[in-house]
């Protein structure tokens, strides 16, 4: 068993959970530090797995890495994003709208005012809301810290349509935010379309980017490829949105059929795509049109 992996999916399930890692510690009858050290790597007991899938409800195969992974929380989905990009050497997405890692630390900062405004809106739970915000931003900002010391390749398709609806209402939609806020999220993703605008002009190593100007996929996905395996995950969570107000389950495999059916779709749609400058003067007209 490889037992870093175990214990990297023990502390994603355990995000996903909602629990403390005190209450599992309890449930468990072992200490914190000692819950903590199994999610470092350290030998776990086949007993112990099972317990603690129990726990977690899930299937003590997901803890062995062995079969799909299922999320229905943002954070838990974002840290076991963050682990598999650890050793990734190339990230092929497809849509988005934008591709977080390559974000500016604008954007990060007004996603936190944003969502913290969103937070104090939700009463008597707004002290655990922030909390749970502040985790998903923590493990969000992780991973692009990460991107800047690995720099892994980044293959890139976007829709159209979809930067088009992020340059009219701005980052964290369809939230009820102040005007002024609001103001702030337009004017950090036109600045996000335009820097996207000047890295298809740019074409830096490792970043490329393609725009589809027709079909818009009906979900998002990447694969993620390190030098001894291959990863496929679907997402339905928008890094901009509050934690616990997105709806739907994300998914991540190994599974070669699934990943060989998902290539076939992004060679399909990067074969269609618009890129290099023809692609950046594009979305500056999109911007253009919408800050006139």
């Amino acid at each position: 068993m490889r037992f870093t992996e175990i214990g990297q999916q023990l502390r994603a399930y355990r995000l996903e959970s909602g629990m403390r890692a005190e209450e599992i510690a309890a449930r468990l009858g072992v200490s914190r530090a000692a819950l903590y050290r199994y999610e470092k790597g350290e030998v776990i007991k086949l007993d112990t797995i099972k317990r603690l899938a129990e726990l977690l409800k899930i299937s003590p195969l997901s803890l062995l890495g062995i079969g799909v992974e299922y999320y229905h929380r943002p954070v838990g989905y974002f840290e076991r994003i963050r682990q598999i990009e650890e050793t990734a050497d190339q990230i092929l997405q497809v849509d988005g709208p934008l591709a977080y890692l390559v974000t500016s630390d604008s954007y990060d900062a007004t996603l936190a005012v944003a969502l913290g405004e969103l937070a104090d809106q939700a009463g008597a739970d707004r002290g655990q809301i922030r909390a749970s915000t502040e985790q998903a931003l923590g493990i969000l900002v992780a991973r692009k810290r990460l991107y800047a010391q690995r720099k892994p390749g980044i293959i890139c398709i976007l829709s159209a349509s979809r930067l088009i609806r992020l340059l009219d209402t701005g980052i964290a939609a369809p939230a009820t935010l102040s005007e002024r806020t609001r103001r702030q999220c337009r004017q950090v993703a036109a600045a996000e379309v335009l820097n996207i605008a000047a890295l298809m002009e740019a074409e830096p190593m490792g970043l490329q980017f393609g725009l589809l100007s027709t079909a818009e996929p009906t979900g998002n996905f990447k694969i993620l490829r390190a030098r001894d395996r291959a990863t496929l995950a679907v997402n339905p969570f928008p890094s901009d949105t509050l934690p616990g107000t997105s709806t739907g389950v994300a998914m991540i495999t190994a599974a070669d059929e699934a990943i060989a059916a998902h290539q076939r779709v992004a060679e399909g749609l990067w074969k269609d795509a618009t890129k290099g400058a023809a692609a950046a003067a594009r979305l500056r007209d999109f911007v253009a049109q919408r800050t006139a």
